[in-house]
């Protein structure tokens, strides 16, 4: 069952419109496990599911991949890092440095 739900996501986000765009090649280097327990967000640490409770972080999130909405509730206990290699691209390296260095602007 989980296999065709990470199938539908990975579809889903294949086909999100702002995916194709910009991708910024900001550097994000490996978070350590002491980022996600000092509160700061990390595409490799920080469940889904978390960064959703933060606005900014949700906003960030919905802006760079808008199809993930729908899925919220089957991969919110996965980070972002865990979603890529099943999101048959939409979610490459480039993305995830994107989204990080989005991050690393809150708070």
């Amino acid at each position: 069952m989980k296999t065709i739900a990470f199938a539908a996501v990975a579809a889903a986000l294949v086909a999100g419109p702002a995916l194709a765009q910009e991708h910024n090649h900001a550097n994000h280097g490996a978070a350590a496990p002491a980022a996600a327990a000092s509160g700061k967000l990390s595409v490799e640490t920080t469940t889904i599911g978390e960064i959703v409770k933060n606005e900014k972080a949700k906003a960030v999130l919905e802006k760079a991949l808008p199809a993930i909405t729908a899925y919220y509730d089957q991969v919110g206990t996965m980070t972002l890092a865990q979603v890529a290699p099943m999101s048959q691209g939409a979610i490459d390296d480039a993305k995830l440095k994107e989204i990080q260095a989005e991050f690393d602007k809150i708070k």
